[in-house]
């Protein structure tokens, strides 16, 4: 069940689920589950942070470039 796949891999997880016969294997689906939805959540973090920080360098970038304009016209 340590296995990464893609998110939210529904066959997978319905055979896991299949599979989880006793409170020992239900228990990790569960956490497994959890570590997944953590880790989406995560990239999904890491991706909007990347974002920020490009539109910000992107923005200073513009606006010095402006100033150095305005400064030489």
């Amino acid at each position: 069940m340590s296995e990464h796949a893609e998110s939210y891999d529904y066959q997978r997880y319905r055979q896991l689920l299949s599979e989880a016969v006793d409170e020992t294997s239900r228990l990790r689906l569960i956490s497994l589950l959890i570590t997944e939805k953590a880790r989406d959540r995560l990239e999904a973090q890491r991706a909007s942070d990347r974002s920020a920080m490009t539109a910000e360098t992107v923005a200073k970038v513009l606006g010095n470039g402006r100033r150095e304009q305005f400064q030489r016209g």
